[in-house]
């Protein structure tokens, strides 16, 4: 499945496909949010549950620009 398609799949659709697929990295606390990370297949993707609302808010691919990657490289080594 491409970038593309993922993206454009409904949400619950993408919760089942990582749940089922995916496999779980590591959680980390974010502002307001817990994010998930998910390695499925060759992608790493990030799950923004909003727990004060007990949602989730976003699911993308992992942006390995972002600041948000020290939280995980202090916890787990991922290949870049």
């Amino acid at each position: 499945m491409s970038r593309e398609d993922f993206r454009n799949l409904p949400l619950h659709k993408k919760i089942n496909l990582l749940y089922t697929e995916g496999t779980f990295i590591v959680g980390i606390r974010y502002y307001t949010h817990k994010v998930n990370l998910f390695l499925l297949g060759q992608e790493y993707i990030e799950v923004f549950y909003n727990h004060k609302l007990d949602k989730i808010d976003n699911i993308d691919f992992l942006n390995t620009g972002h600041s948000r990657m020290k939280f995980y490289l202090d916890q787990i080594q991922l290949p870049l």
